[in-house]
């Protein structure tokens, strides 16, 4: 097996509208209903502009196939951050302006990289 690329993050939530509508806004995610056996209840994707479900968002009543206990709004253990490689640096700035969220801007000029980093409602650490 190799691998090719990262597919998905799921996030297990007690705020799934707000959760949606910050992916959202911030990256311009389309919401879109997961698939049977999940409920649009329970479940809702994120697609970028190619149609791939980038964020997978799970209420914490949600069916899983893999199951463990999960708490909401905590920090998620070893997982630190989630990096997600983004175009347009001023406007996803603007767009966190606009929404009221805090975030921190970091220059790695070594490699000429911008980062931003924000957390999402859940407090999940999203590298962009």
């Amino acid at each position: 097996m190799n691998v090719e690329a990262l597919d998905h993050v799921n996030i297990i939530t007690d705020k799934l509208d707000a959760t949606a509508e910050f992916y959202g806004k911030l990256l311009g995610l389309v919401r879109k209903d997961a698939p049977p056996p999940l409920t649009p209840e329970t479940a809702t994707w994120m697609f970028d502009a190619e149609d791939r479900a980038i964020i997978h968002i799970n209420s914490l009543d949600c069916y899983r196939a893999y199951d463990r206990e999960v708490t909401p709004g905590e920090l998620t253990g070893a997982l630190h951050h989630v990096a997600l490689r983004c175009s347009g640096y001023e406007e996803v700035k603007g767009r966190l302006d606009a929404m009221g969220a805090e975030y921190q801007e970091n220059l790695v000029s070594a490699i000429n990289l911008r980062q931003i980093f924000t957390p999402d409602p859940n407090n999940v650490l999203l590298e962009l």
